[in-house]
């Protein structure tokens, strides 16, 4: 856990405009802890002035983990997207994962964590 938060480029998938939600909250808070975030919600064209990517195939960079803040049946379609972009790091925020969701990660070689929270990790 501790390696996956010394990495910079962070894509928040399930970031919305919406204050009041964790997508909102783990996209304010790792953006104020001087990390590159890239929102990804396709509800959304930007965040607080930031593009927000519809799917993380659309964006540009290379990102070093993804925070999946979606039901487990998102993030399925995420981890394939992961794969396919050599993207190796997945945090699961606590309501994300799945058994089906970890195995597909672990299958795939990508190092995933699970039941730990960003807002806690960075108060």
């Amino acid at each position: 856990m501790k390696e996956m938060l010394k990495l910079k480029n962070w894509a928040v998938v399930g970031a919305t405009q919406d204050t009041s939600k964790f997508g909102y909250k783990v996209y304010d808070r790792l953006k104020n802890k001087g990390y590159n975030v890239y929102p990804v919600n396709p509800k959304f064209d930007e965040i607080e002035g930031l593009t927000c990517y519809h799917s993380i195939s659309d964006i540009p960079d290379n990102i070093d983990v993804i925070s999946l803040i979606v039901n487990y049946k998102i993030g399925m379609e995420v981890i394939d997207k992961a794969k396919e972009k050599g993207i190796k790091n997945v945090w699961c925020q606590p309501g994300a994962e799945s058994k089906e969701l970890i195995e597909k990660a672990i299958a795939y070689g990508i190092n995933i964590i699970v039941n730990e929270c960003v807002l806690v990790e960075l108060r």
